[in-house]
């Protein structure tokens, strides 16, 4: 490599050094912890403890919760905690909220039996997943308005670095702290899953922690949303309403409407290609994800074996993975990373394919959750980059929250019969069908990154004709 080259990648990885850039990391774990305990680990300790695949499939459904956060993401926006935002700010307000709410959700799931009270268990998996996706509305706010655009490679790297550390530990953790403690390990204990999920419960203090300790990002007024706003307040004034409803309806409008009519002006036609593209881009694995730990328990390995090989050193494959891609995406733009990332992610589907003809090969686990986990953080940390671009800094919770919602929506909900499928038709037609799904993805990537590179060169000529 030339001296040149060498300095330039050299200066690529230096963006980590950023102190917000680094403080992702802690931000990342808090938020990634919650996500296994009530969807990947919680599949595991369903079907160990008897429950068939199809009604794992369903609770899959859980995971919507974090597909329809852009529905209550304008009240994290705009609406203020009593006492809790005086103190701390909106941001770190709602952070503190959810994650006290994560902490007494994952206690009431430690203390249910879901062979005895599946009902209970879903309930407290609802809470947890809600409670999760607002703090994930409250952080991305957070990490979009703490750094400039340049940077956003970067902080998505290091969030997708802690989150994966925190997937570790709900995933790893939970299945090493379960084994320990199992005192039969022939059959099904509960007490052993209570142990580990009051555990998990003990580490979302490393959130609150975080959120005490981090300060509030000073976000600078735009003119333009705040002219619109007062703009709509004249309107609903002349409509001689009581002061009341037309303070009711100016907020509604500010918090509400002019999210997403901001992302539709600024898009224009265009705004439908560049949702389908988020709706469908991470499909391949979303939906490949939910039956992969039945897939592990149906090939016959441990919890030791699944905790060692797919959730530790898969998982730091997966940070290697999104350090690549926030170097990537510096390097050589956003998009390129984002179809290098969605071949990759749907190619290593397939491998899931060979390993379920080899059946309990351990080596063979190592090589495909190497393999898929490295892809899967290339790809995710492209796309975060993309979506914390596509937001507007006054709405940036309420804007990134509809994104990450298209992001979950169709592909949880195909997700909830992947239990059926496999059932059907075996774990290798099903496998074979993730990685085809991925095919539009690619398609996708490709125009709208024309319709992208076409508005960049665009706006440079209109500023040389200036």
């Amino acid at each position: 490599m030339k001296p040149l080259a060498y300095a330039g990648w050299l200066q690529a990885l230096r963006i980590y050094a950023h102190p917000r850039v680094a403080g992702m990391l802690a931000l990342g774990f808090s938020a990634g912890l919650p996500l296994l305990l009530v969807l990947g680990t919680l599949s595991f300790w369903l079907r160990e403890a008897g429950i068939d695949r199809a009604t794992i499939g369903y609770l899959s459904w859980i995971g919507l919760a974090y597909g329809f956060k852009w529905a209550w993401a304008p009240l994290v926006d705009r609406m203020p905690l009593p006492g809790l935002s005086r103190w701390l700010g909106r941001r770190r307000a709602w952070l503190l909220l959810s994650q006290l709410t994560i902490i007494g959700a994952l206690i009431g799931m430690a203390n249910t039996d879901p062979v005895e009270q599946l009902s209970h268990i879903v309930f407290f998996a609802l809470a947890v997943a809600f409670a999760s996706a607002t703090q994930d509305i409250a952080l991305d706010a957070y990490r979009i308005e703490a750094v400039a655009l340049s940077l956003q490679g970067a902080m998505a790297a290091t969030y997708q670095a802690g989150y994966r550390l925190a997937m570790i530990m709900a995933s790893a953790g939970a299945l090493w702290i379960a084994a320990a403690f199992d005192s039969t390990p022939a059959s099904y204990d509960p007490a052993s899953w209570q142990i580990a999920y009051l555990f998990m419960a003990a580490c979302m203090g490393v959130g609150i922690v975080t959120t005490l300790v981090i300060r509030e990002p000073d976000v600078p007024s735009n003119l333009l949303a705040i002219e619109n706003e007062k703009q709509a307040r004249a309107v609903i004034a002349g409509w001689r309403l009581n002061g009341r409803l037309t303070a009711l309806l100016g907020w509604i409008y500010g918090a509400v409407i002019a999210p997403f009519q901001d992302f539709i002006v600024r898009h224009g036609r265009h705004a439908l290609l560049v949702l389908a593209l988020i709706a469908v881009y991470r499909i391949s694995d979303v939906v490949m994800g939910v039956m992969s730990n039945p897939f592990y328990v149906d090939m016959g390995f441990t919890k030791d074996e699944v905790a060692t090989v797919s959730k530790v050193y898969g998982v730091i494959m997966t940070i290697l993975g999104a350090v690549i891609g926030g170097v990537l995406t510096a390097k050589i733009g956003i998009f390129r990373t984002l179809f290098l990332g969605a071949v990759l992610s749907a190619a290593t589907n397939l491998l899931f394919v060979w390993l379920a003809g080899r059946g309990h090969d351990v080596t063979g686990l190592v090589f495909v959750i190497s393999a898929d986990n490295l892809s899967a953080g290339i790809a995710s940390s492209a796309f975060v980059a993309y979506l914390s671009s596509l937001t507007q800094a006054a709405y940036s919770a309420t804007q990134y929250a509809l994104f990450s919602s298209v992001m979950l929506l169709l592909p949880k909900f195909i997700a909830g019969f992947s239990g059926e499928f496999v059932d059907a038709y075996g774990y290798a037609m099903f496998f074979t069908g993730t990685a085809l799904l991925g095919v539009p993805v690619l398609l996708l990537v490709w125009q709208v990154g024309r319709i992208d590179f076409a508005s960049a060169a665009m706006h440079k000529q209109q500023e040389k004709s200036l």
